[in-house]
C-alpha cells in the first residue's frame, strides 16, 4: 500500500505524470477510466500563479473525479514557491508537489525545475520552506542529479524526507540526459536501500510496458511507478500494467472502436473544458498516438488534422468505425 498523507492506495500504484500540455483534465479523465491511482496537474508556474496570470490559474482547476490529485509547481525564487502553494492549496488538491525535474532550459537555466539541482542547499530549503506553508501532504518530482558527474540523489532523496516531505518520485535520467538514451534506475535502488528512507519512493523513467513495469518494480524496489510518455495516446497502458502484474497475462491491445471511443471522449471533455475550435486543434496531437499502427489509417489522420470543427471530427470517426468493422 502507498500512503501519503490522508491518501491511502491499495496494491502497487501506478501514477500519472504531470505533463506540460498533456496531462490537463481532459487526458486526466481518461487515464483514471483506465485506473490512474494518482494524477497531477501539468506543472505551474509559481510566478505565474502569484501574478494570478489566467494560464497559470486556469491549470489548477480539476474535477472530484480525478482524485485523488496532486497540483505541481515550479519555480527559483523560495517566497514565490511559498506563496504559490498556499494559492494552490485553496483550490484543495490532495497533495502539493514541488517540480525540481524539469529539463528545459528556460526553465532549468533561471534555476527551477532540475536546474536548482545545481545548488542542493536552496534545493532543501525551498522544499523545507514550502513544506512548513501548507497543511497538505508535500512530494517531489526531480532526478538523478544535475548532471552525470553530480548523481546525489540518494543524498537528496534523505534530505528532502528529513525537511518533511511525504513521498519523492525519481526520473531515472540526470538534467542533461537526453529521452533517448536508457533511464538508469540503478541509483533508484539504492535510494530504496537507504535505511533511512521510509516515505515512498515512486518510479519514472522508460516504462513503456507491462513487462517493464514488472521488471522495475521487482530489481529496483520502487513503491510505485509514475507514467509519462508511455501515456501518450495510450491511456489503457494504467489497465494493463495492473493486470500484468497481478496476473502475469497481458491483454489484448484495444480494438479500433474502443480507440474511438476513448478519443471521442477526451475530445468531449476536451471541448467542454476548452471550448470547441481550441479543443479540436489542440486533440491533432494526440490522433496519431491513439491510431498508431493501423494499416490505412493515414488517410483518416491526415482527415482529422484538417479538421477544425467538432462536427467534422465526429463525421471521420463515423467514417472510420464504418469501414474498420
Amino acid at each position: 500500500m502507498l500512503k501519503i498523507g490522508h491518501i491511502e492506495i491499495p496494491g502497487f500504484p501506478v501514477l500519472l505524470a504531470p505533463m506540460e500540455d498533456v496531462s490537463d483534465p481532459p487526458f486526466r479523465h481518461v487515464c483514471k477510466i483506465y485506473g490512474a491511482d494518482i494524477m497531477y496537474t501539468e506543472f505551474i508556474s509559481s510566478e505565474g500563479l502569484i501574478r494570478e496570470a489566467a494560464k497559470s490559474v486556469k491549470k489548477l482547476e480539476f474535477t472530484e473525479f480525478e482524485r485523488p490529485i496532486g497540483i505541481q509547481i515550479y519555480g527559483h525564487d523560495i517566497q514565490s514557491m511559498v506563496k504559490a502553494a498556499q494559492f494552490a492549496e485553496e483550490a484543495d488538491p490532495d497533495i502539493i508537489d514541488i517540480n525540481y525535474g524539469c529539463p528545459v532550459k528556460k526553465v532549468a537555466n533561471k534555476g527551477a525545475g532540475s536546474g536548482i539541482l545545481n545548488d542542493i542547499p536552496k534545493m532543501v530549503k525551498m522544499t523545507e520552506a514550502v513544506v512548513n506553508a501548507v497543511k497538505k501532504p508535500v512530494t517531489v518530482k526531480t532526478r538523478l542529479g544535475y548532471d552525470n558527474h553530480r548523481k546525489e540523489i540518494v543524498e537528496i532523496a534523505e534530505k528532502l524526507q528529513d525537511v518533511g516531505i511525504q513521498a519523492i518520485t525519481i526520473h531515472a535520467r540526470t538534467r542533461v540526459t537526453r529521452s533517448s538514451e536508457p533511464a538508469d534506475w540503478t541509483l533508484l535502488g539504492e535510494v530504496k536501500k537507504n535505511p533511512r528512507m521510509r516515505i515512498p519512493v515512486i518510479g519514472n523513467g522508460d516504462v513503456f510496458t507491462p513487462e517493464a513495469a514488472k521488471f522495475f518494480r521487482e530489481n529496483y524496489g520502487v513503491d510505485g511507478l509514475m507514467i509519462a510518455r508511455g501515456s501518450y495516446g495510450n491511456p489503457w497502458i494504467f489497465r494493463d500494467i495492473k493486470h500484468f502484474l497481478a496476473t502475469g497475462e497481458k491483454l489484448p491491445p484495444p480494438g479500433i472502436h474502443e480507440r474511438i471511443k476513448i478519443c471521442k471522449l477526451h475530445l468531449q471533455k476536451s471541448v467542454e473544458w476548452k471550448g470547441e475550435r481550441t479543443a479540436v486543434l489542440e486533440m491533432r496531437k494526440h490522433y496519431a498516438d491513439y491510431f498508431k499502427g493501423y494499416p490505412g489509417f493515414k488517410p483518416y489522420r491526415v482527415a482529422l488534422m484538417e479538421a477544425v470543427t467538432l462536427e467534422e471530427v465526429e463525421r471521420i470517426f463515423k467514417e472510420i468505425e464504418d469501414n474498420y468493422q
